[in-house]
């Protein structure tokens, strides 16, 4: 089995998980569009694998009003774009019980980057998903902290949260819309990526050591793709979904029928 997407645009694809998954790609022999806000980065990824298989786009998704253009620019010059992985995402920590210490405007990043800007892509990206002929599809990654929160991450986790349930509608409203866009949801545990570095989260040490190896949920989550899979939990992330998680998008997809009854 292969992947069955061709042309995939990866968003936040300059270090951990956005480039594992760019290279991977590279290496199954589909074309690349990275982007991030490092250009040094992405210019580095270009001169690795090459301008025959790999393209960059420096953008920065916390500019929401721009990314309508951002979109408009990527399909009109890639109308063969059938896959968006969008994996940008920040964490940080915040006390409230020492209320003085917290920043609000790093609060409100961290929720623009992990959710709204997700929805704005999303908006931006499904008319032209929709219109393609070929299957199509939007990979999000999100995080195992969608099901059990971190205290002092409780930010990061309600951001996950909301970004979780949000998919979990865009799914059934996919299924009565137009075109064949698949919505695919990750749900990483820990892994070692720059994400819980030090000079992000000061009360973490050694975090790039926190998790999982990088290449073994690569592969993992790999296995899972080329599969079909529509939700993707690995490591402890998986225990937690197969815990009680199916249980409770049981109850969900009962209210989905029972919504439908009702209005049908």
């Amino acid at each position: 089995m292969s992947f069955e997407y061709n042309k995939v645009l990866v968003i936040g694809a300059t270090s951990g998980i956005g480039y594992a998954s760019a290279e991977r790609l590279v290496q199954e022999g589909k074309k690349v569009i990275v982007v991030g806000r490092r250009k040094e980065n992405l210019d580095a990824f270009v001169d690795k694998h090459g301008k025959d298989k790999v393209e960059a786009r420096v953008f920065d998704i916390n500019h929401l009003d721009q990314i309508p253009k951002f979109a408009q620019d990527i399909t009109s010059q890639h109308p063969d774009l059938d896959s968006v992985i969008l994996n940008s995402g920040i964490q940080r920590g915040f006390d409230f019980a020492n209320p003085e210490s917290v920043d609000l405007s790093t609060l409100e990043l961290e929720f623009t980057t992990n959710y709204l800007s997700y929805v704005h892509l999303t908006k931006a990206f499904l008319p032209h998903l929709q219109s393609q002929s070929n299957a199509t599809s939007l990979i999000y990654m999100s995080s195992g902290l969608a099901f059990v929160p971190l205290v002092k991450r409780l930010n990061y986790c309600a951001s996950k949260a909301a970004l979780h349930h949000f998919l979990l509608c865009l799914r059934e409203q996919m299924k009565e819309a137009p075109g064949n866009v698949k919505i695919i949801e990750i749900f990483p545990p820990a892994v070692q990526t720059e994400l819980h570095d030090e000079k992000h989260q000061p009360d973490i040490k050694n975090g790039r050591q926190m998790g999982m190896p990088l290449n073994e949920f690569i592969d993992s989550t790999w296995s899972k793709l080329v599969k079909g899979d529509e939700q993707i939990a690995v490591g402890m992330a998986e225990n937690l979904f197969n815990g009680f998680e199916k249980d409770r998008q049981a109850a969900f997809h009962k209210m989905v029928e029972m919504v439908k009854q009702r209005d049908g």
